[in-house]
This record gives structure tokens, C-alpha cells and sequence, in this order.
């Protein structure tokens, strides 16, 4: 029978291109396991990433959890401005990532990339201990010192190696440990939501042992040993990429970067105000005009990407603010611990051990948010949102800044005593730290809630082929948000000429910074719950809509549905010998 040949030939043919569009292997990973299964190939994968994902964020907060004592007592910095590189730094490590993601994408291929990006945070792990070693405490004699650094050049290898820290940091997030990595294409909305939870529940369970262990180390018993264990951390991750190399470099689709976004959206400017002057109007959406059919000069298939992520812009605008907030903790929080009596039953506890406050609530929502996702999403509505998690979670955040201000009012109430932080002695309120928990507490809690939430939202709206554009997105956001957050603090300080963020907390008016801060956040969480109904379903109708079925994805439909139309006439009994033929 030729033709049935034949049809089977054309089947096989069609079957075999539609894997290979839906799995098609990626570049650069070897078949290092051996006769190991795809699915235990896929979990080995998943925890070397996370292994190196823990890593990274183990050297990251390494950093971060001191640097303002360190800023201050070490390279004399005033409190603003050891807050502003604070943040300054922690945005810059959020923006490096789509930054390294562009230029693998574009310009250098991915492995040597990231060979670029270890080297780049390794010199930026190692120099920070140059800048903190005593080395006025190294004689080779009694008259001679064997090396010493100025101000100026402290300064300088600083911040050099925080630079140079914080591109390795992208280079990291970007192609090593992308969330494209933990294979979610196949995920719902229950398991997305899951994911992140568990995802960001880890990241905070090794942030809050950093903060004690490391903490304490730099501040405490050699505050100088505490920028090698970043150093050394570091090493540890170079180890696990030369061990897993083969799969650890993820390799993701090409359809689709933020130079096409940006593209769509400039063109379709372009071409709306070339319209709107000289011609009438005639598409439903503006962005329609940078399609080839309407004048412009890209695809329908990436106008209409753009355009449901465009819908998004909205819920990461609202993110800027929030993401200040949350940056109140390495700064403004950070500085109301350290002017508080650190002494808990002759122990002297580390300034950055508070920040475990903010992660315990974290820790502890998780499971209980999983329990009342697993019952939302097994009801009859099974497109439930966290939209409200959102809202709640930012009007905890504004109750947590306006909850500092009234701490610092009542702490600047108790008298000063001296106390010795890094073998300098400062005058500090009497008033126990603890005091300052609730804040915390309810910060941990808008954590808790919010950012599993933006991230489910940012990666499930969107068609699959844009969905790392989309978190590429929600990064450059919440970096904005801490480029805003130190923009806030360098204002006040400017504005109020020193009186709302001060040097001496004593004798400035910290409180009314909170209380400025807390009303913007409170109108932000409002703004966000008048346009929460958009983000309000996640069924498959919504998601429809947003995501759209593309013509390539239509199509792909099609060719499933075709062959299965034909493997069922072939097999079927109903239909008689002659009929098949």
C-alpha cells in the first residue's frame, strides 16, 4: 500500500518536528549522566542550579548584611550615605542581570560569558578583604609597616569591588540560574505559585543564616575574617559549574529579547504619532501600528507578545515603591538597631542578626500559604489570584514604615549609653532592640506575600516565549525600586539639610522620613487595589486573552490536531479497509 506508506512517512516526519519544536535539546548541555533518565537528568540539573543559586546569594548577602557599619566605622562614612551604597549596590545586583542576559544574548556567546562573569565576581570577593584588613596592624618591624592603604584608595578598591561583585552577581542570575532553568513551562498556576514559595522560602532560610553566622563574624570575634567567607563561598560555586558545566549553562529560545520589546514599543510610538498627525486612526490598540500590516516593521507575533506584557507594566510600576520599602531594612531599620542597646544577657548581639526577625514570619506563612493555595486552587474556581496577597502584603509594608516611625519617637525617649561596635564605642539609646521587632515582623509579612505573588503574575500572563522578558521586566523594576528608595534618602537629607535622615538619630527627626515614606506606600498599596481586577483570573479564558494564541502556537495546535486526526483514522475498527484507503 504506497499511500499508506507514504501517509506513515508523512506522520513520522510531523511527529518528529513537533518534539523537536516542544523539546528541543539545548545547546551546550553534554549527556554527562550517562544512562540516567530524563527525569533524574532534570532533577540533577534542578539542584546543581539551586546549589548555585544558594551560593550566589549566600556571597550576596555576605556583603550586604554590614556594609553600613562597615561604611560608617571603617571608611568614616555618614549614615545617608553608608545607606546610599547600600542600596545603591543591592539595586545595581538586581539591574547587572538583564544587562549580562542582553550581551549573551547579542554580543559574547554564553559559556565564555559566564567563565567572565565567575572571574569578575571572584576579584570582587577577593578585593573586599584588601579593603578591610587591618594592614596598620602588620609590622615587619617596630618602625615599619608592611603595607597600608589611604582613605582615598580604600575608597576606591571598595568600590571597584563592588562593581565588579555585582556584574558577577548578573552574570550569575542571568545564565546560570535563570528561572527558565527549573523547567516551569509545564507548571499551572498552583504549581508556579508553589514554586516560588519554596523557591524564595530557601533563598530567605540561607539569607537568615547568613545574617547570624556571618554577622556576627565580621562584627564580633574578626570582623576582617568575614569578606573571606564570601570569598570562599565563591569558590565553592566555581566548583559546582566546573562539576556540572556540561548542564548547568541553560540555553533559551531566541524568538524573543528586550531589544525586540523595546523595538515594538519605539516603532509603534514612531508610527501612532506619524499617523495621529497626518492620517486618521484604524487600529484597535496603539501598539498595532508597529505591525508589518499597519506600516511597520515587526511581526504580529511579536507585537502581540508586546502587547500582553505591556499589560503587565502596570503591576511592576506599583512594585518601584513597595521594593523602597523593603530597602528600609539594610538602611533606615539597619541604623535604628545599631543606635539601639544590642546587650541580651551580656551578649552583644550582631546589628544584621534583626534582620532574621524579618525572615521568621517568611518561614513560617509558607507553609500555611501553601495550604490555602491548595485549597483555593481545588475549588470550583481554580483561576484564584493572589492579587489580594499583593494588596495586603503592601498595605503591610506601609504599616510596617509608619510602625518605625512611632519606634523611633519612643526610642529617642530612653537615655544614651555607650556601646562598642567593631572596636569603636558609640553613644546609643538604652532601649532594647527588640523593641523595633514588629517592624520587622510586618515587613517579613509583605515579603511573604508579595513577592511569590508578582512573580507568579509576571510569569504566567504572559505567552510562554516572553516569559523571561517578563521577569526580565519585574527585575528592572524592583532595581528601580532601590535606586528610588537611596534617591528618598539623598532628597531628604539634601532637603531637610540633614534633619530627617541624620548622622546622630538622636538629634534629627528620623521618624518623619518613616511617616513621608509610609504615606506614599499607603497610597501606592490603594492604587494597586483599583486596578487588582485586571490580574483578578487566571483561567484559561483570561490567560487567553493576555497570552494570546499566537499564529506560530495556532499552528503547532493544528499539526497536533492533523496527526492525531490521521493516527485515528489509521487505527480506527469502525471504518472499513476500503474507507482507510
Amino acid at each position: 500500500m504506497p499511500g499508506a506508506n507514504r501517509r506513515d512517512m508523512e506522520e513520522k516526519r510531523l511527529l518528529n518536528h513537533t518534539a523537536d519544536k516542544e523539546q528541543r535539546p539545548l545547546p551546550g548541555r553534554s549527556n554527562h549522566a550517562g544512562n540516567a533518565s530524563p527525569s533524574e537528568k532534570k532533577l540533577q540539573e534542578a539542584i546543581c542550579v539551586l546549589l548555585v543559586e544558594l551560593c550566589e546569594r549566600f556571597t550576596f548577602f555576605g556583603i550586604v548584611c554590614n556594609m553600613i557599619l562597615f561604611c560608617t566605622v571603617k571608611l568614616g562614612y555618614r549614615n545617608y550615605q553608608a545607606a546610599i551604597v547600600n542600596m545603591c549596590f543591592v539595586g545595581t545586583s538586581m539591574l547587572t542581570p538583564v544587562l549580562v542576559g542582553w550581551l549573551a544574548e547579542c554580543l559574547v556567546g554564553r559559556t565564555k560569558l559566564v567563565c567572565i562573569c565567575m572571574f569578575l565576581h571572584f576579584l570582587g570577593t577577593a578585593l573586599l578583604p584588601v579593603v578591610a584588613f587591618p594592614f596598620e596592624d602588620i609590622y615587619i618591624d617596630r618602625r615599619h609597616i608592611l603595607h597600608a592603604l589611604t582613605k582615598r584608595e580604600q575608597k576606591i578598591v571598595f568600590y571597584f569591588a563592588l562593581l565588579t561583585a555585582s556584574l558577577g552577581i548578573g552574570g550569575i542570575r542571568a545564565i546560570v540560574c535563570p528561572l527558565n532553568a527549573y523547567n516551569l513551562e509545564d507548571c499551572g498556576p498552583k504549581e508556579l505559585l508553589s514554586f516560588f514559595n519554596w523557591f524564595y522560602w530557601l533563598i530567605n532560610l540561607n539569607s537568615a543564616v547568613v545574617f547570624v553566622s556571618i554577622s556576627y563574624i565580621q562584627q564580633s570575634v574578626a570582623r576582617n575574617l568575614g569578606f573571606l567567607i564570601p570569598f570562599v563561598s565563591v569558590l565553592m560555586a566555581m566548583i559546582t559549574i566546573h562539576m556540572v558545566r556540561g548542564e548547568m549553562i541553560y540555553k533559551p529560545k531566541t524568538d524573543s529579547s528586550l531589544l525586540t520589546t523595546f523595538g515594538v514599543i519605539a516603532s509603534a510610538l514612531k508610527t501612532c504619532c506619524v499617523r495621529y498627525r497626518y492620517f486618521s486612526g484604524g487600529v484597535t490598540n496603539w501598539m498595532d501600528h508597529a505591525k508589518e500590516n499597519y506600516g511597520g516593521q515587526y511581526s504580529e507575533t511579536q507585537v502581540e507578545s508586546t502587547k500582553s506584557l505591556a499589560r503587565l507594566f502596570p503591576l511592576f510600576a506599583f512594585q518601584i515603591l513597595y521594593r523602597a520599602c523593603i530597602m528600609q531594612i539594610p538602611s533606615g531599620y539597619y541604623l535604628q538597631t545599631m543606635n539601639s542597646n544590642l546587650h541580651f544577657s551580656g551578649f552583644v548581639l550582631p546589628v544584621a542578626a534583626m534582620n532574621v526577625i524579618s525572615i521568621v514570619p517568611l518561614l513560617i506563612l509558607v507553609p500555611i500559604l501553601e495550604c490555602i493555595n491548595s485549597y483555593l486552587f481545588s475549588s470550583k474556581n481554580a483561576g484564584h489570584s493572589p492579587t489580594i496577597y499583593i494588596v495586603v502584603g503592601q498595605l503591610s509594608a506601609a504599616l510596617s514604615v509608619m510602625v518605625a516611625g512611632f519606634s523611633e519617637i519612643h526610642r529617642k525617649h530612653f537615655p544614651q549609653v555607650e556601646q562598642t561596635l567593631s572596636e569603636e564605642v558609640l553613644l546609643v539609646s538604652s532601649m532594647p532592640c527588640f523593641h523595633l521587632a514588629p517592624q520587622y515582623i510586618l515587613l517579613g509579612v509583605a515579603e511573604a506575600l508579595v513577592t511569590p505573588s508578582c512573580s507568579l503574575l509576571s510569569f504566567w500572563l504572559v505567552p510562554e516565549r516572553i516569559r523571561g522578558i517578563s521577569m526580565h521586566f519585574l527585575t528592572l523594576f524592583n532595581g528601580a525600586g532601590c535606586f528610588m528608595g537611596a534617591f528618598f534618602v539623598q532628597t531628604a537629607h539634601a532637603g531637610t539639610q540633614g534633619n530627617w535622615f541624620p548622622h546622630l538619630l538622636h538629634e534629627g527627626k528620623l521618624e518623619r522620613f518613616f511617616f513621608f515614606l509610609a504615606s506614599l506606600m499607603m497610597v501606592n498599596a490603594l492604587g494597586f487595589w483599583t486596578i487588582a481586577h485586571r490580574y483578578n483570573d487566571l483561567n484559561q479564558e483570561y490567560t487567553k486573552e493576555f497570552g494570546g494564541c499566537l499564529p506560530e502556537e495556532k499552528l503547532l495546535k493544528h499539526e497536533k490536531a492533523i496527526t492525531h486526526y490521521g493516527g485515528v483514522l489509521e487505527r480506527s475498527p469502525i471504518l472499513s479497509p476500503m474507507e482507510k484507503t
